[in-house]
């Protein structure tokens, strides 16, 4: 058995500054086969750096306090790759929302309100980089596809398009 106060754990900021507060409860609990994140978000802030996917996890958003924003991409034909444009769905207090592997979504605070809410995963507590894809607009082919990506050593994002092989490094 483990027991921790949310607040007695140490604040862990993504590599892209999206957040000033984010807190993982399952490192400083040691879960293996469950993730789980604390979140403040100010104004602007989001849980993450952009419309991503997780192909070997599942995501369910609590939000305890405020209003979140969450842009999401749903595949409409099976293949994992969506062909519909983006559409907003909005999480208020008390609400859950829950994304499949292979849904994209990026969940924001675009209010004046804080946002306090928890992300959680499974099947894993730690991600398999080769399994997140994220979608953005490609250098080279010049469209919105998706890139997989990978953490760097010195903690920076390193994405590569899933069609033509390009890759960059943010921030």
């Amino acid at each position: 058995m483990e027991k921790t106060a949310i607040d007695d754990v140490e604040v862990e900021v993504n590599p892209m500054r999206v957040h000033a507060v984010r807190r993982p409860i399952s490192d400083a609990l040691g879960f293996s086969d469950f993730a789980m994140n604390y979140f403040e978000l100010e104004s602007g802030e989001s849980f993450s750096g952009g419309l991503h996917t997780h192909h070997d996890q599942e995501e369910v958003f609590y939000v305890q306090a405020g209003t979140a924003t969450f842009e999401v991409l749903i595949p409409d034909d099976g293949d994992g790759v969506s062909d519909g444009e983006p559409r907003e769905v909005t999480v208020g207090a008390g609400e859950v929302i829950r994304f499949a592997p292979g849904e994209f979504q990026q969940g924001y605070n675009d209010g004046d309100e804080r946002v306090v809410g928890f992300a959680f995963g499974a099947p894993k507590a730690k991600h398999d980089w080769g399994q997140i894809e994220s979608l953005v607009h490609c250098r080279e082919c010049d469209d919105e596809v998706g890139h997989g990506v990978d953490l760097t050593d010195d903690g920076r994002f390193e994405l590569t398009c899933t069609e033509c092989g390009t890759s960059f490094s943010i921030p």
